[in-house]
């Protein structure tokens, strides 16, 4: 299992069009996600602006793609942004001022909120800002797509 893990991982990077690991992207606007890729493709829902997104593989015009939940699908390549985003995972999770677990916080943030990224420190936090303007920083557990 291991050998066809790697055979398949050396596969994908020489492909033309495969996006490296860890190739994370926003919606720019509503994007509808598809089981192929082509708009005469079933579609499977519909995600909503900002969402942060792995791209997995890029063509001309579609990108597979994967979210949050681990679920794959296609998206038009028009739809997406390379400003980064995170997505809250955890029920709660506190944005504080500095990157220190006692630091004051900033503000609380809910599941599914969805956060710019703006960095992430090698100490496990992702400093991110509300689109109210506040910014701080939040533990990397508690966010994908960072």
């Amino acid at each position: 299992m291991r050998t066809f893990a790697f055979v398949l991982a050396a596969v994908a990077l020489a492909l033309p069009g495969a996006a490296t690991a860890l190739d994370y992207r926003s919606l720019n606007q509503v994007g509808v996600m598809y089981e192929s890729p082509s708009a005469k493709g079933k579609k499977l829902w519909v995600v909503r602006r900002g969402t942060p997104v792995e791209a997995i593989i890029t063509l001309e015009q579609w990108v597979k793609v994967r979210d949050a939940s681990g679920s794959f699908a296609w998206v038009e390549r028009k739809t997406l942004s390379a400003t980064r985003t995170v997505i809250v995972t955890s029920n709660t999770a506190e944005v504080l001022q500095q990157a220190d677990k006692n630091s004051p916080p900033v503000f609380t943030a809910e599941k599914d909120l969805v956060l710019e990224y703006l960095d992430k420190s090698s100490t496990g936090w992702v400093k991110v800002k509300h689109r109210d303007g506040a910014s701080g920083y939040i533990r990397a557990t508690d966010v994908w797509g960072e």
